[in-house]
């Protein structure tokens, strides 16, 4: 595996981008990138340079509410990274989604192409809208076709916190509507993944006693609203925003973790609900979860380590980092720190590129079902032995 990249401004001219990308045509790569802000995907002249830049690869890529490059968080760039493999082949799987209702069929469109791949299908990695998606149940649809033996990691693009319009990228261009997967084949292949948060629950488990999807109604017999803006005080002033740094934790029946947070996405005053990034259980509990930069940066490198058990290949690779918005409003000026946390573990033959999301996807463990996680820290490391 060879890999290189390049960062601009996501404003750059389209012939700056053109000249920018001629050093990462020189491993003539099979795979490219591309993560940056939403001004890059909606001028048709910056796609096409980057489309025209590379057209032998497999173009995937989205929009972010900011952008990893090796160590460093960057707002309003474009980062593209350009893999050329050894042996490892891909798969391109592309669809385009309708609306909210159509998230699992979606996923299973998307699962049909890659199956197509048969017994050689290693891995998926898929990006999909940041809004109008249940990427719990798009998921679930991917999931549905290949089988939970598969991994499947990713995320949710972002449009800089403004939950509006996010944009994918594939070969066939920017769609705000569209979602881009890619099928990992080969035997050579190393994919490992590791997703961990590092939030902290607070207060009494609160029982969902009415959802649809992932739309929250009732806590408790009392509007879900209500009481989370009794719990928030004063940041409920903030809302929706402030609920970034107040997800819930999802828990089972007897209380305990299940190992997934749910952040606050919209809130609907007159029906006294919240519409949460992935879809909850009916019957099930919840806490809500508060964090510090320290324990969000231990709960990086805890992601990191989980990866690094997993990972066995030898010489260059790379590590494709899907965080929350959530942790970059609670680290700030420290965001850094997360991206340094993992670049010391996977060590400096990884090239590091990545996204701050509205939702990351990945198994929790190795050998468990995918799915999709909010505010935490998730990594994909792919080598070749």
């Amino acid at each position: 595996m060879k890999v290189k990249q390049t960062t601009l401004k996501a404003s750059a001219a389209s012939g700056t981008i053109a000249d920018a990308l001629k050093s990462l045509q020189d491993i003539a790569p099979h795979w490219v990138l591309v993560f940056g802000g939403v001004e890059l995907f909606t001028r048709p002249e910056a796609v096409a340079a980057v489309l025209s830049a590379f057209p032998e690869s497999v173009i995937m890529g989205c929009s972010t509410a900011g952008e990893i490059a090796g160590n460093e968080v960057r707002d309003n760039a474009c980062v593209i990274t350009a893999v050329h493999l050894d042996s490892a082949t891909l798969r391109r799987g592309y669809t385009e989604i309708t609306g909210m209702d159509d998230s699992r069929s979606a996923g299973e469109r998307i699962g049909q192409q890659l199956s197509q791949a048969g017994a050689g299908l290693k891995a998926v990695m898929v990006l999909g809208p940041g809004v109008q998606i249940n990427g719990t149940a798009l998921v679930e649809g991917i999931e549905s076709q290949l089988g939970s033996g598969i991994p499947i990691t990713g995320g949710l693009a972002g449009d800089g916190g403004a939950f509006r319009q996010t944009w994918t990228l594939s070969n066939a261009g920017s769609k705000d509507n569209g979602i881009v997967a890619i099928g990992f084949c080969g035997e050579e292949l190393n994919f490992a993944h590791g997703s961990f948060g590092g939030w902290e629950v607070f207060g009494p488990a609160r029982k969902v006693t009415r959802c649809e999807g992932n739309v929250l109604f009732e806590l408790d017999g009392e509007p879900a609203l209500e009481v989370y803006k009794r719990y928030l005080g004063d940041h409920a002033k903030g809302l929706p925003a402030s609920g970034l740094l107040f997800p819930f934790a999802m828990l089972g029946e007897d209380h305990s973790a299940i190992g997934l947070i749910r952040t606050i996405l919209a809130i609907d005053e007159a029906a006294g609900s919240l519409t949460l990034a992935g879809a909850i259980n009916d019957g099930g509990y919840l806490k809500l979860m508060h964090a510090s930069t320290d324990r969000l940066v231990n709960g990086a490198e805890s992601a990191a380590e989980g990866a690094r058990k997993m990972f066995t290949a030898d010489g260059d690779s790379l590590a494709v980092l899907v965080s929350c918005v959530g942790r970059k409003l609670v680290m700030g000026d420290r965001i850094d720190e997360e991206v340094e946390a993992v670049a010391d573990v996977v060590g400096s033959k990884a090239t590091l590129t990545g996204f701050y999301s509205y939702g990351e996807i990945s198994p929790f463990t190795p050998g468990v079902s995918c799915q999709l996680h909010n505010q935490t820290m998730t990594i994909t490391w792919l080598g070749e032995r």
